[in-house]
């Protein structure tokens, strides 16, 4: 049986029955379980990593259809042509164009303000592959925003979908990150983990 958490009361909700189950088939047959319970927080941006795969947006829409969440979310624009785009949007997706990412702070920033509830999810790697730092987007989004971080993880070796800790961020990027790192050491992606 794949364990869903029960979904907080201030939760931006979304979905069908059909939908929940087809989220709950797609997890129990991969054999994903998603542990760890959301916030009671109508607005947070939440930061999902490691992202080393393509399998984790499959694994990360099976849950958000599980769990009847509405998320928003972003992804490279090249994702959104075709019919596969249809299918993102409907999902809660946006297209960004990363080869000129002026303004997707503040725009995001003033979307989650001026939404009643609103859960904004980005991987903070901003690519699959390894990098040595992550772009600093997420932190700046909940601080314009005055949102907290959530912090949830993939976890392959277990096939799990960890959602972790809550995070204020402070004046101090730097700082923010070390602590946020420390956090995702222990996670390991599908092909590898976070630093």
């Amino acid at each position: 049986m794949t364990r869903i958490p029960v979904m907080p009361p201030s939760a931006p909700r979304n979905g069908s029955a059909f939908g929940r189950w087809l989220g709950r088939s797609l997890l129990r047959l991969g054999g994903w379980s998603i542990e760890g319970d959301w916030p009671d927080l109508p607005k947070i941006v939440v930061i999902v990593a490691p992202h080393s795969s393509g399998w984790d947006a499959v694994w990360g829409l099976a849950a958000k259809l599980a769990m009847g969440v509405d998320i928003t979310f972003i992804a490279k624009a090249e994702l959104f042509r075709g019919p596969l785009g249809w299918l993102l949007r409907k999902f809660g997706g946006h297209p960004v164009d990363r080869s000129a990412p002026g303004g997707i702070v503040e725009q995001t920033a003033a979307e989650i303000r001026n939404a009643e509830r609103m859960w904004f999810v980005l991987a903070p790697e901003g690519t699959r592959k390894r990098v040595e730092r992550w772009k600093p987007g997420f932190w700046r989004i909940a601080r314009q925003a005055g949102v907290p971080v959530f912090c949830a993880a993939f976890h392959y070796p277990s096939k799990q979908i960890l959602l972790d800790q809550l995070f204020h961020p402070g004046d101090d990027y730097e700082a923010d990150m070390a602590r946020i790192r420390a956090i995702y050491r222990p996670h390991m992606g599908k092909n590898r983990d976070t630093l």
